[in-house]
């Protein structure tokens, strides 16, 4: 990577654009589409929670994607085609809920075809742009740079969801289907003005012929990417982080109703307290660098490494505190608590994403794709099992718990522990300081010795 090719904060931002169009399309399938299934319908909320599963189940095809995405040296066409299946799973996927109240079954199953489209393009699009991220943006700004795409994200879903919410009043299974087409049709559009001469070909400039010539099937490639001790422990330390960071989603807002008397109001005010504390610990872990001295430099892996692991401990004392409320009831200030939850996962976020492209590009070469993807799966799959966990915990503490103050401190407790171990496992990720590339001839021996 030279000055040439780097990524400014404007190119950037074009791939925040990305993102949010990623996140406005996917906002309306879970939750304005499961919305209309369990209200307007009246169907089980178990149908449309076993549809999101499954997109996140379909997100196991991540490394698969990202491989495709290294052997083409160029991460645009795979962005692009992600979008353009992203955007027809959405639009299939209100035509499936609108074909529900008249044809169940077919409805049904048109869905379940409309939420694979849609894992596979989050897929295809999110991990080729985490990959172009980490390989154009130098080291002292990808915690910068992860923080201003995934606030655009955030946007996406914010403006999407606020603009839908008007144009689907009164609800018409019409305005439905006009609603999803326009977003899905904006969504890629902007990703094709936001990616425009972005990438260029400098990365295939930079290869060897004998190299560019050379490919490897994914299998070798997976194993390869999993015998490298970082890669690996990382990908364990993404699905513990994450699972306790997704377990606690479903059952935040009913305990604050149950155990502290929250109205749904004041319960939906709660979250985004929660949401204020993670935009905090955000901001704060992408701009530590440039506000504190010495070794606290977010200039190399060591800083979001000491930021990840505060940050897991952070939200492991949050959730200690979650489990008092749950014992003393209404006497524990749950508003700052939840604050505190909400800024520590933000830290910890920010800057295990930050590590995550600093990490992508060491071991063997060109497996930029293979990590990201496989890290990403494990995230799809501790999301998609998180709150499912989470709420059904709950429900087993709850039934064998009289005090049900109790029976949430007891999940809270476990999340806790699970925050604990995270913290264990992303201190013990090494990179060395003066990681290289493998190159390409040198893969046998390298693979030999792990």
């Amino acid at each position: 990577m030279n000055a040439a090719t780097n990524f400014g904060w404007q190119q950037v931002a074009r791939l925040g654009l990305v993102q949010a169009a990623l996140g406005a399309i996917v906002v309306l399938t879970t939750s304005t589409l499961n919305r209309v299934m369990v209200v307007e319908l009246a169907l089980p909320a178990l149908l449309p929670g076993l549809l999101v599963a499954l997109h996140y189940a379909v997100q196991l095809t991540r490394p698969r994607m990202g491989h495709g995405s290294d052997e083409g040296r160029r991460r645009t066409p795979w962005i692009v085609g992600g979008m353009a299946v992203l955007g027809l799973g959405g639009v299939l996927a209100a035509v499936a809920v609108v074909a529900m109240a008249t044809a169940r079954g077919p409805g049904i199953a048109l869905a379940v075809f409309a939420f694979v489209l849609i894992g596979l393009g989050v897929s295809a699009t999110g991990t080729s742009l985490l990959v172009l991220l980490a390989k154009r943006v130098v080291p002292e700004r990808r915690a910068g740079a992860a923080t201003l795409v995934w606030l655009m994200m955030i946007c996406g879903f914010a403006v999407t969801a606020g603009v839908a919410g008007k144009l689907l009043d009164p609800y018409s299974p019409a305005r439905l289907l006009a609603v999803m087409a326009g977003v899905a049709i904006a969504a890629f559009a902007l990703t094709l003005l936001a990616l425009r001469g972005l990438e260029g070909a400098a990365s295939n400039a930079a290869e060897p012929a004998a190299e560019a010539r050379t490919r490897m099937p994914f299998r070798a490639a997976l194993a390869q990417v999993w015998d490298e001790p970082a890669a690996r422990r990382f990908t364990v330390f993404v699905f513990v982080s994450m699972l306790a960071y997704s377990a606690q989603d479903l059952i935040l807002e009913p305990f604050a109703g149950s155990v502290f008397g929250y109205t749904p109001g004041q319960s939906t005010s709660l979250a985004g307290v929660q949401h204020g504390g993670v935009l905090l610990g955000m901001l704060m872990a992408a701009f530590a660098g440039r506000q504190l001295p010495g070794r606290w430099q977010a200039r190399d892996f060591g800083s979001l490494k000491a930021w990840t692991v505060g940050g897991c401990l952070a939200s492991a004392l949050a959730l200690f505190g979650l489990v008092a409320g749950g014992v003393r009831g209404g006497a524990w200030p749950l508003a700052a608590t939840v604050f505190l939850l909400g800024a520590a996962n933000g830290a910890f976020s920010i800057a295990a994403i930050g590590s995550m492209m600093r990490l992508a590009g060491v071991g063997h070469a060109r497996r930029e794709g293979v990590r990201m993807g496989l890290w990403g799966a494990s995230q799809a799959i501790a999301f998609g099992f998180g709150g499912l966990a989470g709420a059904a915990a709950s429900d087993v503490a709850r039934r064998f718990i009289a005090d049900i103050g109790s029976a949430y401190a007891l999940v809270f407790f476990v999340e806790a522990l699970m925050f604990l171990a995270a913290a264990v496992l992303a201190s013990r990720i090494e990179v060395p300081p003066a990681a290289r590339p493998v190159p390409r001839q040198d893969l046998s021996l390298a693979g030999a010795n792990g």
